[in-house]
Formats: structure tokens, sequence, C-alpha cells
């Protein structure tokens, strides 16, 4: 039997304080439609979209209310009188906007990717997984026998970027906040971990890398990612997916600096944007997802999440700043 409602995470209001942005809803759960499933989320992932949602500021525009939380897997628990391939008791993958900080998610059949079941491991490949894979090799360009650099390397798409860099045969820099962190990324591969903290990215490009690094996957922003801009090689590229010290901040950090041609027009180097959101639409998207899945299955790719527990929709909120503050090491996950 179906619940007659459940709790989900809404954003009734833009505010770079996610707690005074959002609200736990009690809802009605209505019976699927004829090509609709119903799925009990078991897992959600936490990403900095969601701080973003709530503050007005997503690459998307999102009025508000909306609801939050972009991915889950879940057990579907109905099904539609026209849905053929999906039954009751299959494990299911979904992204999409508001899908992921509820008890339950109702959606067409067509959207949900059956998974062989529903762990946070699979969860994190979902977005992380599929945001390392298609920058590196379509926005960056990998090839094998480079200098490859990630920033925010032990978060849940760092962590996913130094494994497939690192198998594809490369040098890997990964950089991190706290020694725990650092200790992560070494046993995953990484060449050279710069703790931030404690070492100047900067000084420890120029001093070891004095030929450059050849690609970058920078999330963070501010002086790491000047830092890896001026430290590009020829030929170089960094790809940009986020810039989360500024995520809380009321307006853009402006900086007298160069102009950004100053920095790539002599070395051909470029700065490429990075949005997983514009990629959904291809039709070898599900290729991809089922490629992560395999080698997390074969052992090839090992999942960080983290250890600290986050329970239902109140916890959502929790994890959230969790995320923001970073205190994670690996995918945040909330449990349901």
């Amino acid at each position: 039997m179906l619940p007659e409602t459940y709790q989900k995470l809404t954003a009734t209001r833009h505010s770079l304080n996610f707690r005074e942005a959002v609200e736990i809803q009690t809802v009605p759960l209505e019976a699927p439609g004829a090509r609709d499933i119903v799925v009990k989320n078991r897992y959600a992932g936490v990403n900095a979209s969601d701080l973003l949602m709530a503050a007005g500021r997503y690459l998307i525009p999102t009025p508000v209310p909306c609801d939050l939380g972009v991915e889950a897997v879940g057990e579907v628990v109905a099904v539609g009188d026209e849905v053929a391939l999906i039954r009751p008791g299959d494990a299911v993958l979904i992204t999409a906007i508001g899908a992921g900080f509820r008890e339950y998610y109702t959606t067409r059949a067509r959207r949900a990717v059956p998974i062989p079941q529903a762990s946070p491991e699979i969860l994190s490949l979902a977005i992380g997984g599929l945001t390392a894979l298609l920058a590196l090799k379509d926005t960056g360009a990998m090839t094998s026998g480079e200098v490859v650099l990630v920033t925010a390397a032990a978060g849940g798409t760092g962590q996913f970027a130094v494994q497939i860099a690192k198998e594809a045969g490369n040098h890997v820099i990964g950089t991190c906040g706290t020694d725990e962190k650092a200790e992560h990324l070494r046993a995953l591969g990484c060449d050279r971990v710069v703790n931030y903290r404690k070492e100047s990215l900067r000084d420890v490009l120029k001093a070891e890398y004095p030929n450059g690094v050849n690609l970058v996957l920078e999330g963070v922003g501010g002086e790491l990612f000047d830092a890896a801009l001026d430290n590009l090689a020829n030929f170089g590229r960094l790809v940009t997916i986020g810039f989360i010290d500024e995520y809380k901040s009321s307006e853009p950090d402006r900086q007298p600096r160069p102009r950004v041609y100053y920095k790539v027009l002599a070395k051909n180097a470029s700065v490429r944007g990075f949005n997983l959101n514009l990629h959904f639409g291809r039709p070898d998207m599900g290729e991809h997802l089922a490629w992560l899945v395999g080698q997390y299955l074969n052992g090839t790719l090992k999942p960080q999440i983290d250890p600290a527990h986050f329970h239902g929709v109140a916890g959502a909120l929790d994890a959230v700043e969790y995320l923001q503050a970073g205190r994670n090491n690996g995918k945040v996950v909330v449990t349901f």
C-alpha cells in the first residue's frame, strides 16, 4: 500500500542562506498515470546545484517554489497501465530537478534508468561520474601521457576525474584541504597531492611543473583557478565545471587582472566551460553511464562515499550545508 502523503524539500524563496530559502512540505501522493512510475527514493545525492537553486543562481533559471535534489536511486513501487519494461521492485536512477530530496517521486517511465541495484555507489556515478568522464574526454580532449590537474579532487566529481585520468595513463595532480583527503587521493593514485591549506598550488606548479599543466578540471574558482590558468602548458586546456568558492557571495568576485587572452593566446591554450545539463539530450548518455557502472562493478572505478550520515528530508538540509562547508570526503548522500 502506498502512503497518502509524503515529504519533500522545496525552495520557497531565493536566499544565500540555505535554511532561510527552503521548507519541508507534506504533499499528497497521487497514483501514476498510464505511462508513469512511482519511485520510493532510497538514496539522494547532494550537489552544489542544490545551493545554487535555492539562491536563485543556478545555470538553468529555477523560479521558486522549486523542489530540490537532482539525482536519486530507488525502488519502483507502482507503474501505470501502459508501462511494459519496468516493474515494481526494479531499481532505477533518476536525474531531474526536484527528484532527489523527497520520499517518493513520480515520473514518466522513459526518464528512469534501470540499474543493477539502488546503492550510494551507483548513485554517485550519475552526476559526478558523468561530469568527470565527459568534461575530461570530450570538452578537455584528454589523451595519455599528459599532466592533469584536478581541483577539489576528493569531492563527488574530483574523485572520478582522478581515477579516469590515471586509467588513461596520465600524471595526476589533485588538490584538497585536509590531510585525510590527501591520504585518500594518494590511495586513488594521485601522483602529487597539494593540500592548499599547507602549500601554495601556484608555487608547487611553478617549481615542480616548469613545462606547465596540459589539462585542468577546475571546480573551485578564485586563486586555484588563477594559479591553474597561469600555469597552463602550450596547447593546455582548462575546463571549468563550477566555482564553489563564490557560491555564497552576494556578487561575482571582481579582480583587476589582465584579461584572459593575455594568458592563453601565446600558448594556444584555452578555457572551456562544461555544463552537464546540456549533454543530457545526447543519444550516447546511456552508454556512458553504462560504462561507468561497468567500471564500478568490475572494480576499476572505486566510488568514495562520505561517511557522514544524513537521513530523510530533514537530513538533506544538514547535508547541503556540510557540502558547502567543504567537509566532505567523497560523495555526500542522503538516505531514505
